[in-house]
């Protein structure tokens, strides 16, 4: 809208008597509010870098460090101890010729209150520091806090009592550690020694000494050096090295997505539920450039999490490269990308500064529904480009996308604040076969037709025509608890927006908006070459998701056992019972504690766990010696996930010798062999955040499904779940039909694995 009010603001002709200028008022008068907000918006950035950079003093402190510096002057006494009077003796001649002598004593006192406040400001941003570099307390049991860890929680709620910003603890947070190679190698090794025959042991163990004493202390030595000029030395390197420079299809293999409701649709208009979706985004979105946002923290605890995957969640996107893909982030963007039917459109979302109404977006939305117009040539299957391999997606774009119309049309996808898609098909567990519907819903939203949906972007909505939702987002820009927080909110729309009677959004509509822009293209024919590849991929995929309703958290927690360690058993029981064996298991953990930290993997098979499902499946041992192998399992579980937690995992730290052993072009076999091994149960837990959003006591049907992913090994499994409230787990599995052995829909191995540990 602003680029159009921009072309017709005026308008001019030459005529014999010389220019006849014309100017459109309406339309300049909407550039100037629209620059308005502009201007706002830099003040706010401006205001909060001064606040949070403060953090944890605040602004008005340096008004009480000034007053109390002047009162103690004036009782003739020296705070500075003679600091006050070099700093006179310093100070620009010419202040000397136009101020008094008081003048001048006033102005070194300002100067030296100035250095002084920011001084205590240093000084507890680094106390700040220290106490959040402190984690024993995550090793204690619950009801056994030691002294130390009471005094260090007091001293941390004393000096985060004041109101945070979102990013106000980034400059506090400690940086990763190192850990010491011979504890990495040691923890290693301890995790495949279940996986392991005596010979395969003892000759990974000799591969692991030699590679200590040969290479891997001169790694070590290169990565302490990183770690001391990085903010942390994993994130830039797992970013470009894991997702970037990933040449495969995104699509199922590293996009991810999130559920609605699992009952409950809070309206069956596709145009209003969009409306509301949106506005919940934009509303998420302007709080997040306010950073009003709370600080993520430790569930139950005043501890702060990392907030920096948060800055490239809108306006954000994913471009192909020959070698290595680029995350291409801009400040703002006042319309989101739509498609529906074949077609794309631009949807201006504010008008004159002015953000539109839900009311006014559901108008507009259903403009673009009742849009008769058909797709160009090739324009319903532009988006399997992002959807296939990454370098012929480059050359395409390089080649058709670099200029003209096809240039303007792509960008006005890429600089969108996000993507969404008007699906003409109805999901949801619905019909007369809910299991089958579940199925089908996440299928959907993994990889739709594979070109309904524009995988580069950070995230894509999806508004089905049923009024059902669902999301699908990007990876290499930040990992699911971050896009779980944006959805919790997007989803809890029917409590805080609210529907009317009929099902529309609410607010009044301003019929004087201009309609929704068609993007115009001129497609290449090579775009089936890229579709054929992603179809494949896609129809490979079986996806099975099931409420699992026996029990709950609440059960398991009377038990007195983590409901993440009970659930981990269970997979490993679930996988032995599946293949008759044990795999390596990955589990995601986050390392947010850290500054910039994302994940570290949690080995969920471990010896303790591999004993307990053994003693139950053989059937010899009595049942309290199982009950009890079970506890040792998941205290060694709880004890992995804290490791991982506070930086003392395996596998990063690993990641990044052999990176660095790649930079100085030597090859390790231990590393090789180490980062070669598949991972075939891959796991990963999405944490309810804000509970108080849905008010499950009071609406009992507004149960999350939560989200999953992708299986990570061709032979393997992808298991996602989410812990819902005190009674239900929700189990979202997918796999491969290529591969015999796995099969996402064996309800009967999955949904009664827990019934076993939990007798």
């Amino acid at each position: 809208m602003a680029e159009a009010h921009q072309a017709v603001a005026f308008q001019f002709t030459i005529t014999p008597e010389g220019i006849d200028l014309q100017l459109s008022y309406q339309a300049l008068n909407q550039i100037y509010l629209s620059g308005v907000r502009s201007w706002k918006k830099r003040v706010s950035r401006m205001r909060n870098r001064v606040i949070k950079g403060v953090y944890p003093a605040s602004p008005s402190s340096w008004l009480f460090v000034v007053i109390a510096i002047l009162v103690t002057m004036y009782m003739r006494s020296d705070p500075s101890m003679g600091l006050i009077a070099k700093i006179q003796q310093h100070l620009p001649l010419s202040l000397h010729v136009s101020l008094s002598a008081q003048g001048q004593n006033i102005v070194s006192a300002l100067v030296f209150s100035t250095l002084l406040w920011l001084s205590l400001i240093l000084a507890l941003r680094l106390c700040l520091k220290l106490l959040l570099s402190y984690h024993q307390w995550m090793f204690e049991k619950h009801g056994q806090v030691s002294n130390t860890t009471k005094v260090w929680v007091t001293l941390v709620r004393l000096l985060s009592s004041r109101k945070p910003l979102l990013y106000s603890y980034q400059t506090s947070l400690p940086h990763l550690p190192v850990p010491a190679i011979r504890d990495t190698l040691d923890r290693y090794l301890e995790s495949v020694r279940p996986l392991l025959t005596d010979p395969e042991f003892k000759r990974m163990t000799e591969l692991a000494n030699e590679f200590e004493s040969s290479l891997g202390n001169r790694l070590q030595r290169y990565l302490k050096l990183k770690a001391l000029w990085a903010t942390n030395y994993v994130s830039d390197w797992w970013e470009e090295y894991i997702y970037l420079r990933g040449r495969s299809p995104i699509m199922v293999n590293s996009n991810y997505y999130g559920m609605d409701f699992l009952y409950v649709t809070p309206t069956p208009v596709q145009a209003a539920r969009a409306g509301n979706t949106i506005t919940a985004l934009l509303l998420y979105r302007r709080k997040l450039n306010r950073e009003e946002l709370n600080p993520s923290r430790v569930p139950g605890t005043v501890i702060p999490l990392c907030a920096a995957q948060c800055e490239r969640m809108f306006n954000t996107t994913r471009t192909p490269g020959a070698d290595t893909d680029v995350l291409q982030h801009w400040q703002d963007s006042e319309f989101v990308a739509v498609y529906h039917n074949g077609r794309y459109f631009r949807l201006w979302v504010y008008r004159a500064g002015r953000l539109l109404s839900p009311r006014e977006i559901e108008y507009q939305i259903q403009r673009i529904l009742d849009d008769p117009s058909p797709p160009q040539a090739g324009e319903d299957k532009l988006g399997a480009l992002t959807a296939g391999d990454r370098t012929p997606w480059s050359q395409i774009r390089k080649q058709y996308f670099s200029s003209g119309g096809n240039k303007r049309s792509l960008d006005a996808i890429e600089r969108a604040a996000f993507f969404v898609t008007l699906d003409n098909e109805e999901q949801g567990m619905r019909g007369e076969d809910p299991a089958g519907n579940l199925d089908r819903y996440a299928k959907s939203l993994l990889h739709g037709k594979c070109y309904d949906r524009w995988f580069d972007k950070s995230f894509s909505i999806v508004i089905y025509k049923n009024g059902k939702n669902g999301l699908n987002a990007e990876h290499s820009w930040a990992d699911a608890p971050t896009v779980a927080h944006l959805w919790e909110v997007c989803v809890s729309d029917a409590f805080h927006l609210g529907y009317t009677e009929d099902g529309h959004c609410k607010g009044e509509i301003d019929r004087s908006l201009p309609h929704p822009q068609r993007l115009t293209w001129d497609i290449p024919t090579e775009v089936s070459s890229s579709l054929a590849l992603a179809q494949a991929l896609a129809d490979d995929v079986d996806c099975h998701v099931f409420p699992f309703r026996e029990f709950g958290k609440g059960r398991i927690k009377k038990l007195r056992i983590s409901p993440d360690a009970f659930i981990q058993i269970g997979l490993q029981l679930a996988y032995y019972r599946d293949r008759g064996g044990f795999s390596l298991t990955y589990e995601a953990s986050m390392t947010r504690l850290f500054r910039e930290g994302r994940t570290e993997t949690v080995r969920s098979c471990s010896n303790e766990s591999c004993a307990f499902v053994k003693a139950l499946e053989g059937g010899e041992v009595k049942f309290d010696h199982c009950r009890r192998l079970f506890r040792l399992a998941s205290e060694r579980h709880q004890n992995l996930y804290r490791m991982a937690m506070t930086g003392a995992g395996i596998d990063r730290h690993l990641f990044c010798l052999y990176v660095v052993s790649k930079y100085l072009g030597v090859d390790s076999p231990f590393l090789k062999e180490v980062l070669s091994e598949p991972w075939r149960l891959s796991t990963s837990q999405t944490p309810v955040q804000q509970m108080e959003l849905f008010d499950l006591k009071n609406n009992p049907d507004f149960i999350s499904l939560g989200g999953g992913f992708g299986p990570v090994a061709d032979d393997g499994y992808g298991v996602s779940y989410i812990i819902v409230g005190e009674d239900m787990i929700n189990f979202h599995v997918s796999s491969k039909y290529s591969c015999s052995e796995t099969v996402s829909k064996s309800t009967q191995k999955y949904s009664k694995i827990l019934l076993p540990a939990e007798k």
